[in-house]
């Protein structure tokens, strides 16, 4: 009889990356297709959903789906996710329980991307035995996870690291998110991008060309200089309170390491009493998948205890992440 499969998906602002691996963690075939966050949340589903379905006809046909892990921006729960503007729409989407209907039978656990990554990294990757460590995420959007005791910190709400919505200055003091400009909207992939791009040349699509182009055009480098200083400022304040060991950078921006180096580097060391370790993540760009697939295999390897209207579980819930070969 075929062994059954686990599929890990990993909702991101701009991309969804899908794999499936079979009880071992031995990786089958995996796809990634736009998230097209611009179309709204069900269609962005949908198109995952349709994906999934593809990959497993061609990689594991006739074998059973027995689990689905989930990584997600926002925070996911039973009724929507929070904290989850790339997409509209997905605040108010069920997301497990859509899956649970698109994939009969199948135990579906959720994480936050960035928290998920973070279990990687201290399971088996840059923040391995590291109490505790620091996992700073650069890519679309900005968030952070603290991992201590070998297990990533999740929050009372489940919002534990989202420096998104940081305040940026002194006025900003008293004033509700919508009367003011979050973190994020300054210091992100994303960001980046936008505040550089009227001097990008045509054809540039993101902030991978706002490194590139820096050294070679003053206007751009001080945008960029000006995204160092701001992040360069929030990750002191922030290592400060947690005096962590290292810090783990993951994300699509550390395909740019040596620009964000140095300036990281030079801030720590000039304002810390006790600087700490700064390394690209094991896995600085799958981590949130590979996050997915772990708790996937975690909830297949849970005794049947009847999964239909099962709450959703985060990566901090599930038994230790699920190693994958």
């Amino acid at each position: 009889m075929p062994q059954p499969v686990v599929l890990g998906i990993d909702f991101g602002g701009t991309k969804t990356a899908l794999a499936v691996v079979d009880a071992h963690g031995t990786r089958l075939g995996s796809v990634t297709v736009p998230t097209a966050a611009e179309q709204g949340a069900e269609s962005s589903l949908k198109r995952a959903v349709s994906a999934a379905r593809e990959l497993l006809a061609e990689v594991a046909p006739a074998r059973e789906l027995t689990a689905i892990g989930v990584a997600t921006i926002g925070i996911p729960g039973e009724t929507g996710v929070e904290l989850a503007p790339n997409i509209p729409g997905w605040s108010g989407l069920a997301l497990g329980r859509e899956l649970r209907a698109a994939f009969p039978g199948a135990r579906v656990r959720l994480a936050t991307d960035v928290k998920a990554a973070a279990g990687v990294e201290a399971e088996e990757g840059a923040l391995r035995g590291c109490d505790p460590g620091l996992y700073l995420n650069l890519g679309t959007g900005l968030a952070v996870a603290i991992v201590a005791g070998g297990r990533v910190v999740s929050g009372s709400n489940g919002a534990s690291g989202e420096i998104g919505y940081a305040l940026r200055r002194l006025a900003d003091v008293g004033l509700t998110l919508d009367e003011r400009t979050p973190l994020e909207d300054v210091v992100s992939g994303k960001a980046l991008f936008e505040n550089a791009v009227r001097h990008l040349p045509p054809g540039a699509t993101g902030a991978e060309d706002v490194f590139a182009r820096a050294p070679h055009d003053p206007q751009v480098a001080e945008v960029l200089a000006d995204f160092l200083d701001e992040l360069s400022f929030h990750l002191v304040n922030l290592a400060l309170a947690v005096d962590p060991r290292r810090i783990a950078v993951g994300g699509g921006l550390v395909r740019s390491w040596d620009a964000l180096h140095g300036p990281l580097r030079r801030a720590l060391d000039a304002a810390l009493p006790f600087p700490p370790e700064l390394v690209p993540a094991a896995h600085p760009y799958d981590a949130p998948l590979l996050g997915a697939l772990a708790l996937g295999l975690a909830a297949a390897r849970e005794p049947d205890s009847g999964e239909v209207g099962k709450a959703e579980g985060s990566a901090t819930d599930s038994p230790e992440h699920a190693r994958i070969p």
